[in-house]
């Protein structure tokens, strides 16, 4: 099976983006409408298998989080998104909500990034310089949004010549309307959009890591 960016046996990371409890965890942020619908798609059983995956395959796997100081000292109210991180004061350093979802936990080999301000993971990060060291060539999106965060992600990622694939079963906006017109609209002409399924069956016909 090919999937276009994996099928020539291409170098691969796993980029888990923003996936923190105040973003994604229905126990955590019942009434935000983001996690609602993450619950709602499974998305999170369906990523947590999809990284265990990777790691069997020796492919890395990368956390991006955003978790400003607690001061919020270079975090600026630039743009709506950060100004209501900033005026919320629900997600900083050390609080519960910019934990990574308990079922997300990084594990031993994972990457760990944190930025304090911006919109997408190359920001501000060492992502770029990790993902030349480990000789990657594609990074798959998965995290949250797709308002956002996962069109930026791979926006960033092919300004600096990675290839981006996206598993739509790993993603999720704050809205099934805003989701499914990102997903038919705007990511196809960025990234290959597929499904953690494809990814999975791809990485296991591989030779073993």
């Amino acid at each position: 099976m090919g999937v276009r960016g994996l099928d020539r046996g291409e170098r691969a990371a796993l980029l888990l983006n923003e996936c923190q409890n105040n973003m994604i965890n229905v126990e955590v942020a019942p009434q935000n409408p983001l996690a609602q619908l993450i619950h709602e798609r499974g998305m999170v059983q369906k990523l947590a298998a999809l990284a265990q995956a990777c790691r069997e395959a020796g492919v890395l796997v990368v956390h991006s989080t955003i978790a400003p100081r607690s001061d919020f000292v270079g975090t600026e109210a630039t743009s709506l998104l950060l100004a209501s991180l900033v005026k919320k004061k629900l997600v900083y350093q050390g609080t519960p909500g910019a934990e990574i979802h308990p079922a997300l936990t990084p594990q031993e080999g994972d990457v760990v990034l944190n930025r304090v301000h911006g919109l997408a993971p190359f920001h501000g990060t060492e992502l770029e310089w990790i993902l030349r060291a480990e000789k990657v060539s594609t990074v798959i999106v998965t995290g949250v949004s797709t308002n956002v965060g996962v069109p930026g992600a791979c926006l960033e990622a092919t300004q600096r010549a990675f290839t981006a694939v996206v598993p739509e079963d790993c993603i999720a906006g704050s809205s099934t309307e805003i989701h499914d017109f990102q997903v038919k609209h705007t990511l196809p002409l960025l990234a290959t959009v597929t499904s953690s399924e494809e990814i999975k069956q791809v990485l296991a016909a591989r030779p073993a890591a």
